[in-house]
C-alpha cells in the first residue's frame, strides 16, 4: 500500500509538470497564428502567478481543511480543465482567462505535495518526486513537438495533454483512500501547523535566503523552459520543430539532474547536492555564451537543465530542517509563491528584454541571476553548517 502510494504522489507530480513546459513550446506557433508579439508570453505566465501566489499563500488553510489527498485530486482536474481551455481558445484573451484556474491548481498541488513528502519521506524520495515532474514537463514538448511533424497544430497539443491530465485526476480521485492508510487523515487540528503571513515568515532568520535562491533557480528555469525556443528561432533562426525539441531536451536535462540527484541523496546531504549543481549550472551557461553552435547550444541546455534541476527539491527538502516541522508548510507556501512570482516577473523580464534588445541578451539574462545565487548561496553558508562537498553527510 505504501508503494502504491508513493507512485500516486509521483503520478501527481508528472500532471504538475505537464502544462508547465506546453507553453513555451508552443508559444512561437500561437503567437504567430494570433499576431502577437512574442513579449506577451510573459503575461499569460503573469496572470497563471496570480492564482498561483493565492493558492500558494492559503494551502496551509487548504490542506488542514481538506488533507494533501483531496486537494491535489481536485486541483489536477481543475488543471486538465483549463488546458482544453486553452486548446478551445480562439483568442488571447480566452488564453489570459484559462490561465487563472490553471495558476490555482498548479500552486496547491506544488505546495501541497512537496510539504507532504518533506514530512513523511526521504530527501531521495524529494528529488524523485521532482524527477517525475521533470519527466511531465518532458513529455509536454516532446508530445508538441510530434504535432508538429505531423503537420498538426499547437491546440492538438493542448488538447492531447488536457486528456492526459484528466486521466490522471480520476487515478488521484479512486485512491483518496490510500493516503489514509499509509499516513492517516491529514485534515489536521488548528494546532498542528504554524500559519504564518509573509511578514512574519520573513522575520524567521534564513526565510529571505531561501526566498532568494528560489527567485534565482526558478528564474533560471523558467526563463530556458519559456524562452530557449523563442531565443532558437528569433537569434540562431532555427525551424519551430527543432525548437520544441530543444525544450524537451532541456527538460530531460533537468529529469536526468533530479534522478541523480535522488541517487546521490542517500550519500550526500542536499546542501552538497545544492553545490554540486552550481558547479554544473555554471559551467554550462559559460558553454552557452562561447560556442555558437545550434547542436552545441541544446547540448548546453541540458546541462543548465542537470545543473539547475536538484535545486528546487532540495530547497523544499531543507524546510523542515531549517525552520521545523510545526511551520514547514507556511514556509513552503511562501517558498511556492516566491517561485511563482520568479516564473512569471523572472522569465517576463526576460522576454521584455529580447523584445527591446534581441534575443541574443538570453544567454547574458540567465548569467546574471546565477551570479546572484551564487552571491546569496554564500552568504546562507554562514547561517547554516554546510559540510563540504566531498565530506561526511551531515545527520
Amino acid at each position: 500500500m505504501a508503494t502504491l502510494l508513493i507512485a500516486v504522489i509521483y503520478a501527481a507530480f508528472i500532471g504538475l509538470g505537464l502544462p508547465d513546459s506546453l507553453f513555451g513550446a508552443s508559444w512561437p506557433s500561437i503567437y504567430t497564428e494570433f499576431g502577437l508579439p512574442f513579449s506577451l508570453g510573459g503575461l499569460v505566465s503573469a496572470i497563471c502567478f496570480v492564482g498561483t501566489t493565492v493558492s500558494s499563500l492559503l494551502s496551509t488553510w487548504l490542506i488542514k481543511r481538506l488533507g494533501t489527498n483531496r486537494l491535489t485530486a481536485a486541483c489536477t482536474l481543475l488543471t486538465a480543465l483549463a488546458m482544453f481551455g486553452y486548446s478551445v481558445s480562439g483568442n488571447f484573451f480566452l488564453l489570459c482567462l484559462f490561465s487563472v484556474p490553471l495558476g490555482l491548481g498548479a500552486g496547491s498541488i506544488d505546495t501541497a505535495l512537496n510539504n507532504y513528502v518533506a514530512l513523511h519521506y526521504s530527501a531521495s524520495q524529494m528529488s524523485f518526486l521532482h524527477c517525475f515532474y521533470g519527466v511531465g514537463v518532458t513529455v509536454s514538448p516532446f508530445i508538441m513537438t510530434l504535432v508538429f511533424q505531423n503537420g498538426m497544430n499547437w491546440r492538438t497539443g493542448y488538447r492531447i495533454v488536457a486528456f492526459l491530465q484528466l486521466g490522471l485526476a480520476i487515478l488521484l480521485i479512486a485512491t483518496l483512500p490510500v493516503w489514509r492508510k499509509v499516513h492517516g487523515d491529514e485534515v489536521v487540528s488548528e494546532e498542528a501547523f504554524e500559519t504564518l503571513s509573509l511578514r512574519e515568515a520573513a522575520r524567521i532568520p534564513g526565510v529571505k535566503i531561501m526566498w532568494l535562491l528560489f527567485l534565482c533557480s526558478v528564474t533560471i528555469e523558467a526563463s530556458v523552459g519559456i524562452w530557449s525556443s523563442t531565443f532558437l528561432v528569433e537569434h540562431r533562426h532555427t525551424s519551430d520543430s527543432f525548437a520544441a525539441a530543444s525544450v524537451m531536451i532541456y527538460y530531460l536535462g533537468m529529469t536526468i539532474g533530479r534522478f541523480l540527484s535522488g541517487i546521490f541523496a542517500k550519500k550526500l546531504h542536499s546542501w552538497q547536492i545544492v553545490k554540486i549543481g552550481l558547479a554544473v549550472l555554471g559551467a554550462a551557461l559559460a558553454v552557452l555564451v562561447l560556442v555558437p553552435n545550434n547542436y552545441v547550444i541544446v547540448g548546453a541546455l541540458m546541462l543548465v537543465g542537470i545543473g539547475n534541476g536538484p535545486m528546487f527539491p532540495n530547497f523544499n527538502y531543507l524546510a523542515p530542517e531549517n525552520f521545523g516541522e510545526k511551520r514547514s508548510p507556511a514556509i513552503i507556501g511562501t517558498q511556492m509563491a516566491v517561485s511563482g512570482f520568479a516564473f512569471v516577473a523572472g522569465q517576463m523580464c526576460c522576454g521584455l528584454l529580447g523584445q527591446a534588445l534581441g534575443m541574443r541578451t538570453f544567454p547574458f539574462y540567465l548569467i546574471a541571476f546565477y551570479a546572484l545565487m551564487l552571491t546569496v548561496f554564500i552568504r546562507g553558508s554562514k547561517l547554516w553548517k554546510m559540510p563540504r562537498v566531498f565530506g561526511a553527510r551531515a545527520k
